[in-house]
């Protein structure tokens, strides 16, 4: 659980890198490969997930460009990619199941692969660790966001 910190109720594991102002967590591998999604804040802000759809894969694409979009009951957004890169694989299972991003953002409601461009350049534009912490705190502060709610069946990411 020392990985895994609590900002306002919201889970954010310290081993990611973050786009704070957007909600996106990105997932670094060794194989030069990124997984992205939604963070807690971001599931929380929106409600429950309805709808999940995605950019056609094999295709390579820039920074802040759409590579899926979801609805909830409060939304409409879009998963605009901090990593540039070739979309590789989709969670084929969030368009039947799009409130797995509630209930498990960081692992089952992962959002997209990507197969990185420039992988050490694209993260050392992102936030992680206590940084990202503290400006998860600034930005809930700023905006008068209110604490994380989780849903029934939430699962902490492992």
């Amino acid at each position: 659980m020392n990985d895994i910190a609590l900002v306002r109720n919201c889970v954010l594991p310290r081993t990611l890198y973050y786009q704070v102002d957007r909600h996106i967590w990105v997932r670094p591998s060794s194989d030069n490969t990124v997984t992205l999604g939604f963070t807690d804040v971001a599931q929380t802000t929106a409600g429950g997930m309805l709808t999940v759809s995605y950019r056609p894969t094999g295709k390579f694409y820039r920074h802040n460009k759409v590579v899926a979009l979801v609805e909830s009951g409060k939304l409409l957004g879009a998963l605009r990619t901090p990593i540039a890169g070739t979309l590789i694989a989709v969670n084929e299972a969030l368009p039947q199941d799009a409130g797995l991003i509630n209930r498990s953002p960081y692992d089952k409601g992962w959002i997209a692969r990507l197969e990185a461009a420039d992988l050490a350049a694209d993260l050392a534009k992102l936030t992680t660790g206590a940084a990202a912490l503290a400006a998860y705190e600034a930005l809930m502060d700023e905006k008068n966001l209110d604490d994380c709610i989780h849903c029934e069946g939430y699962e902490f990411p492992t």
